[in-house]
């Protein structure tokens, strides 16, 4: 494995001052490059490492946001040839979250560090244009550039790809559309000249959609396994099961994920206004300010929907990801209610233990 700069891993130098405020210039520094089921791999300037995180991170950790994640810059001490322990995760300058599926009110992030994230579709019949606004808002929540790719484009002929090119290009606005073919490789020379060298890419997408892929496409390396669509289901089974990052020949650096059948939203309100901009515009017009744009009568939504300027589908979509939203915000209320209330009955408890 060749030496390379911390740079040429994604590093910035504002995180100089971070670790010599909190002591931590004495410890090594990488990036985390593989996470499976709490075992990490770390990437340094000169190798990589197997690395475990110390007793006392995961005693002090109180959701699973706390512990590294694929893209996290670490402070690590080394132990063994080829080990290191895990002190502290250095500040993340972006996170992709979603809601942690099975967990009420907690997030799971997806990856860390992110620039640009690469949402992947399928150009056939997976293609969802309420999914893509879905990914859309948790990238512009996340603060990270999205670049939708259009993949399988093989698969279809060129007048149904141009027709799911204008929908995209109706609903979404200033976004950069790439249609590709990891089989043809049409496509690929252009989405490869677009990206940049020290810039992290993430790609997102469900299951079945080529991720894994186009990795293999964009490194020329069989890295990651790939699969084909259920026939039984015609839908795409799970390949990938951990995240990995990769730094590309040209220097670009790529995130891969597991396919993700589930998105649920989580604190994703600003994204939701970037995403959906037009709805949030149209509703400084309406008559009630705390207008659901449902059935109110002086609604602008509504009214745009009905003169034909504003598309049915994305306005259904916008107010079902809102619920969402609503939903995930009253759990987190929820939970922080009942943790400060057992907090409050652990103190009276020790209180009245020494009183007596």
């Amino acid at each position: 494995m060749k030496t390379m700069k911390l740079e040429d891993l994604g590093y910035h130098k504002d995180l100089d001052g971070y670790r010599k405020i909190n002591q931590l210039d004495s410890f090594g520094v990488g990036r985390v490059v593989l996470e499976h089921r709490e075992r990490y791999v770390v990437r340094t300037e000169e190798k990589e490492y197997d690395a475990e995180i110390i007793g006392n991170m995961r005693f002090a950790s109180q959701s699973r946001a706390d512990f590294p994640a694929v893209g996290d810059w670490v402070a690590i001490s080394e132990y063994d040839a080829d080990k290191v322990l895990i002190h502290a995760v250095l500040p993340r300058r972006t996170t992709i979250e979603r809601q942690a599926v099975g967990k009420r009110g907690e997030k799971q992030i997806i990856a860390s560090n992110i620039d640009y994230a690469f949402i992947v579709q399928s150009a056939d019949r997976d293609f969802s244009m309420n999914r893509l606004e879905r990914y859309l808002t948790i990238c512009h929540a996340s603060k990270v550039s999205p670049i939708i790719v259009l993949n399988k484009t093989d698969l279809v002929d060129d007048a149904y790809l141009q027709g799911i090119i204008s929908q995209i290009k109706e609903r979404v606005k200033q976004a950069s559309i790439f249609a590709i073919s990891n089989k043809t490789r049409a496509g690929i020379d252009s989405l490869q000249a677009a990206m940049l060298k020290g810039k992290t890419y993430c790609l997102l997408g469900s299951s079945g959609v080529g991720k894994s892929s186009l990795v293999n496409t964009l490194t020329g390396k069989e890295l990651m396994k790939s699969n084909s669509i259920s026939t039984s289901t015609g839908k795409g089974r799970h390949v990938t099961s951990h995240r990995e990052l990769v730094v590309l020949d040209q220097g670009a650096i790529l995130i891969d994920n597991p396919g993700m059948r589930e998105v649920g939203m989580a604190d994703s309100a600003a994204g939701l206004d970037h995403t959906f901009a037009v709805i949030v515009s149209l509703s400084q017009d309406c008559k009630y300010k705390d207008c659901s744009h449902t059935s109110e009568k002086g609604c602008a939504v509504l009214a745009a929907i009905d003169r034909g300027e504003l598309d049915k589908g994305a306005h259904e979509n916008y107010l079902k990801m809102a619920r969402e939203n609503a939903h995930f915000e009253s759990t987190v209320a929820e939970k922080r209610k009942k943790d400060k209330d057992f907090g409050k009955m652990i103190k009276h408890y020790h209180k009245a233990k020494k009183r007596k």
